[in-house]
């Protein structure tokens, strides 16, 4: 009997993940989009996990859109309909790991366990020989993933290289030897430096494909296949409503799904800089999303224009939802890691203090009457506020919740929310108050 199934969709596909972080995943990944997309390839990347920061020097390597994956923050459903949108386009996905293969829950290997994708893992060989095989044998052992081969990085000679080589067992392929240069994108709290902020990116990309040009490895991986899904489109919710958002080097943590999440339900988007010293535009409601409000706390406190806006938009009690580095600027202070205390918006009462430390990191989900919303945290400020709070998140797996705080029509917390995980309760986020 035949069946009513469509066929699977069918694509070239890699899993590029290590043995914990900073091997060089990014630099792989990169070189490999900007390798096949100067090719003259469709190469559409992706990253495992909550980050706002890798997809855009994966955006910049294979010149199309990045999102997000994961089996629980976007979920099964959601990471499977952003897999078969790529695969219909696609003459090549790549998918960059988080942290470790196995680190984590979910996991880079519950990914590519899901959804059969090949893993080439990346190790860091600069400091070892022999124990490279070993190390590549475990991440093949550890669980039954589907193991292309891995890849060595900070290789220093080719002396290096043959024991590099020989130290893998049979089965395990070597797929490319990346040579000992300076790391490629620099790192800071939260991450690597923003695309945006990186001189001289292009080049920098260029190179690493000639890097993976060099190592051998520039074959298309075998094709995967793909089930055939299209995620349900959210009620337009928002229809006939503009929504003014932040964007710009101190507020740049957006999900793309985010965006794109809010066009769905109707919403006209309208973009705007506080460190500019724009004003809010006209709108209905406002969003601030995080990124780094600490870098820039001199220039905020001092942009008139911005605060005022702020501070009208707040009075005429429209909307207001802060995440973050957005909830940061809206308290009274925001000290900075040499103890100055910069004066911010005075919309809520206390203040925030940059750690050294990292104070807060893990999924979250926050029940609202529309059902949950799921997204993270993940910050090395701390607020102390006489606040209480309205809401806390709940924890995926172990910590605190994160508290969610209300004054007015501001609702605010560290939570990093996922639109698309429920959108009607993004939209009541932004337009409504239980």
């Amino acid at each position: 009997m035949a069946s009513d199934a469509p066929p699977a969709l069918t694509c070239p596909a890699l899993l590029v993940s290590g043995s914990a972080s900073s091997q060089g995943k990014t630099t792989v990944t990169a070189g490999l989009a900007r390798y096949h997309a100067r090719a003259g390839r469709r190469v559409r990347a992706f990253k495992t996990g909550p980050d706002f920061i890798d997809p855009t020097i994966l955006e910049a390597a294979s010149g199309a859109p990045v999102y997000n994956l994961d089996c629980w923050m976007v979920g099964i459903e959601g990471s499977r309909a952003l897999l078969a949108a790529a695969a219909r386009d696609a003459d090549l996905i790549l998918v960059e790991g988080a942290m470790g293969l196995y680190d984590g829950r979910p996991s880079a290997a519950d990914l590519a366990m899901t959804f059969g994708l090949p893993v080439a893992a990346v190790i860091d060989a600069g400091a070892m020989a022999q124990t490279f095989g070993a190390v590549a044998k475990g991440l093949k052992e550890y669980r039954a993933v589907p193991f292309a081969g891995v890849f060595a990085n900070r290789v220093a000679s080719a002396g290096h290289a043959r024991m590099l080589a020989e130290s893998l067992p049979s089965d395990i392929p070597l797929l490319g030897l990346l040579t000992k240069t300076d790391r490629p994108f620099p790192e800071r709290h939260l991450g690597l430096v923003q695309a945006g902020e990186l001189v001289g990116l292009s080049d920098t990309l260029d190179a690493l494909a000639d890097l993976v040009q060099e190592s051998g490895y520039t074959a298309l991986p075998p094709a995967v296949p793909f089930a055939p899904y299209m995620a349900p489109a959210p009620e337009t919710l928002l229809a006939g409503r503009r929504i003014a958002i932040a964007r710009d080097a101190a507020f740049s943590f957006l999900y793309r799904a985010n965006l794109d999440c809010l066009a769905a339900m109707g919403a006209e988007m309208v973009f705007f800089s506080p460190l500019a010293d724009e004003a809010v535009p006209q709108s209905d409601m406002l969003y601030l999303p995080g990124g780094y409000p600490e870098l820039h706390a001199a220039r905020l406190a001092s942009n008139r224009r911005w605060r005022d806006s702020m501070r009208a938009f707040a009075a005429a009690q429209k909307p207001v939802l802060a995440e973050c580095g957005g909830m940061m600027v809206l308290f009274d202070t925001l000290t900075t890691l040499d103890g100055t205390a910069h004066p911010m918006l005075g919309l809520m009462p206390g203040g925030v203090t940059m750690r050294e430390r990292l104070t807060a990191i893990g999924l979250q989900s926050l029940a609202w009457p529309q059902g949950e919303v799921r997204g993270h945290s993940f910050h090395y400020s701390q607020l102390a506020t006489p606040l209480a709070p309205a809401w806390h998140c709940t924890p995926q797996r172990y910590g605190k919740g994160e508290a969610v705080y209300r004054q007015g029509a501001m609702v605010a917390s560290y939570l990093h929310a996922y639109f698309p995980s429920n959108p009607a309760v993004a939209a009541a986020l932004l337009a409504e108050r239980p």
